[in-house]
């Protein structure tokens, strides 16, 4: 199905049609690679992407605990899951080996196996939108929630602080977070944060030809089945973690406050990821 909506013409999205080659080196930044295991996996936030970052981190022994590698996933601190210094990805390349660096992601990109996980896209952004902007978050409140109230709460003159703003009660709504997204001089700013950027954006499907797409309302037996794949299931578990999952039955009530024409505009905005990854139009949220 993703091949097909590469190849045909049913739907265009920006990038679409350029080749690997094409792709500028900043947008590679999502391409962790492990050479010890032969392993590439496209990181998208929102999905599971901590733990499979901890998994990477053990399978590339880039932690050390005592001299030894780190063997236990879920040991891995917090605070260095989403460190880069953990992490060699396609974007840091260049600064190694040069000229040559193209050609040798297309070899790894040939050899190696490619994952990634992906949700519901609204599902997603519903979930980015709680632990971003209901909770007091000082770095997003200061790059995103000051600029959402500015532009559609009607406060040309939000608190300074973040912790200010909850104890007056004051955050973005959901709603105000769409009507951000939709804005394009939001992306005349800067390109989408990472969390609310495309998955088609962030991992190039129709570029790199992944071996295991898993999703995350199936993660359990999905990262067993990868795990295996990886022939890594004898070294690293998939780390069960009590979740706070954000349900996708409750899409309808997140977007009763966003207007019809807001949530199709959204969806047309998000429709390549629906559409590549097979999820189906939400007609709960989209029709009357």
């Amino acid at each position: 199905m993703l091949q097909e909506i590469c190849t045909n013409d049913s739907l265009t999205f920006p990038g679409k049609n350029r080749s690997f080659d094409d792709i500028p080196n900043q947008e590679l930044n999502h391409l962790i690679v492990d050479d010890r295991h032969g392993i590439i996996y496209c990181y998208v936030p929102k999905v599971a992407c901590s733990n499979w970052k901890r998994i990477m981190i053990v399978l590339s022994e880039s932690l050390l605990h005592d001299g030894v590698p780190q063997r236990d996933p879920k040991a891995v601190p917090f605070e260095l899951v989403h460190n880069s210094s953990m992490h060699f990805t396609f974007n840091r390349f260049w600064k190694r080996y040069g000229k040559f660096a193209k050609h040798l992601m297309k070899v790894k990109l040939k050899k190696y196996t490619k994952f990634l996980f992906v949700r519901d896209p609204f599902v997603r952004l519903i979930s980015a939108y709680r632990n971003k902007f209901e909770m007091s978050n000082e770095q997003f409140y200061q790059r995103f929630g000051q600029v959402i109230l500015r532009r559609f709460a009607n406060q040309p003159t939000p608190p300074a602080h973040a912790d200010e703003a909850f104890s007056q009660g004051i955050h973005p709504s959901f709603s105000q977070f769409v009507h951000y997204l939709l804005d394009p001089q939001t992306e005349k700013e800067m390109p989408f944060n990472e969390h609310w950027r495309q998955v088609y954006r962030l991992c190039h499907p129709c570029q790199i030809q992944y071996d295991f797409i898993g999703h995350l309302e199936t993660a359990d037996e999905d990262a067993e089945h990868l795990l295996r794949l990886l022939k890594v299931d004898n070294v690293v578990e998939f780390p069960v973690t009590i979740r706070n999952v954000t349900n996708s039955s409750w899409e309808t009530d997140w977007f009763r406050t966003v207007p019809l024409e807001a949530r199709r505009k959204l969806y047309k905005l998000y429709e390549p990821d629906f559409r590549l990854f097979g999820y189906d139009r939400p007609d709960s949220v989209l029709n009357e």
